[in-house]
């Protein structure tokens, strides 16, 4: 059993060019699908904001409304976003789908999403679930609970569901009266749990949790023609990434700065930063370096939980064109600029 140190979350970029207004150069506006406004989530796009890393690449960051019904990937298919951020079950359904799609990024590398139960529950294993009612968070989790059910020769069958929504108080009071005896969900809801007064145990299967939570997928067919912008977005994002390495206490003052209700709880927004962080820093030596074997080591668990209907070859998709770039800063240079950052705003 595990204290839960992780995070989760979902996007899609697109790129369009504008004219520079007061600028040596042409601007391009990245629009950015993403289920959240500017979060601890995705503190690389704050942090890239705040040290000007985006402006430096030329390019413009613009969350577009995210409350839609629509697959992101749509958004790529249909000219309107160039790049998404999907989870890797939506990447390989979309594959199966057809849609014509690579993996260029690898947004978080570890799995967000767990099974939790309250710290000191007589449950303590994947195993004991069976017989009892677990709680979903969303629909979405299901499949989640299913491939942890797996691993120990299970079924969702096995078990009763309930959806119990996203609502603090509501999964806190699902626990705290034994309603359920486990919730299946992600970071953001064990800080819900947590905040709500449930201290969390995670019990979620080890092979579960090595994944590319999330992903930026692009259209195959207009890598070359986008390059430059997708390669300044990538760069300014890794570098927004590097900085909660070296210099965390920064990247708070940042996220206060610009997203002062998640740190209206100063306890709460740290815990949010502090398993953002383990959710954003890429476990590669490249950050956000594609991993064939670890898409096709995942792949079999989601076919047998039902969550995809074929496996696809890593090889057939992955594409590592603009991870070189992505990487092609001086760590030293960042450093310093975190650093003369928060000496200018302590």
């Amino acid at each position: 059993m595990t204290k839960f140190n992780t995070l989760l979350v979902s996007t899609a970029i697109a790129v369009t060019s504008v004219p520079a207004i007061g600028l040596a150069q042409d601007m391009t506006t990245v629009n950015m699908i993403n289920p959240l406004p500017r979060s601890t989530n995705f503190y690389p796009l704050v942090v890239g904001e705040a040290l000007g890393y985006f402006e430096e690449e030329g390019v413009i960051v613009n969350l577009l409304p995210s409350d839609t019904s629509i697959p992101y990937v749509a958004f790529v298919q249909n000219g309107q976003a160039d790049l998404a951020m999907l989870d890797p079950v939506e990447t390989v359904n979309a594959l199966n789908a057809g849609a014509p799609i690579n993996t260029v990024y690898e947004v978080m590398q570890n799995a967000p999403e767990g099974i939790g139960v309250p710290a000191g529950s007589d449950v303590d294993s994947i195993e004991d679930l069976v017989g009892t009612t677990v709680g979903l968070v969303s629909d979405r989790d299901r499949s989640f609970l299913q491939a942890a059910l797996n691993t120990v020769g299970a079924s969702i069958d096995d078990v009763e569901t309930v959806v119990l929504g996203e609502s603090g108080p509501t999964l806190a009071a699902a626990m705290r009266d034994g309603n359920v005896s486990a919730i299946s969900g992600a970071a953001p809801d064990w800080i819900s749990l947590i905040v709500n007064g449930i201290e969390v145990d995670l019990i979620t299967p080890p092979e579960l949790l090595t994944s590319p939570a999330n992903t930026f997928a692009a259209n195959a067919d207009t890598l070359e023609e986008k390059r430059d912008a997708m390669e300044g977005f990538l760069r300014a994002w890794s570098k927004g990434m590097y900085v909660a390495a070296v210099n965390p206490e920064a990247v708070a003052e940042m996220l206060r700065q610009a997203v002062p209700e998640e740190w209206e709880n100063e306890d709460a927004g740290q815990l949010y930063l502090d398993m953002s962080i383990g959710m954003n820093l890429s476990t590669t030596e490249r950050l956000g370096d594609v991993q064939p074997d670890v898409w096709n080591s995942i792949q079999p668990q989601f076919l047998e939980s039902g969550a995809i209907e074929e496996i696809v070859p890593a090889e057939d998709f992955l594409n590592d064109i603009y991870i070189e770039a992505a990487n092609d800063f001086d760590r030293a240079e960042v450093e310093a600029e975190a650093a003369a950052w928060m000496e200018e705003n302590q």
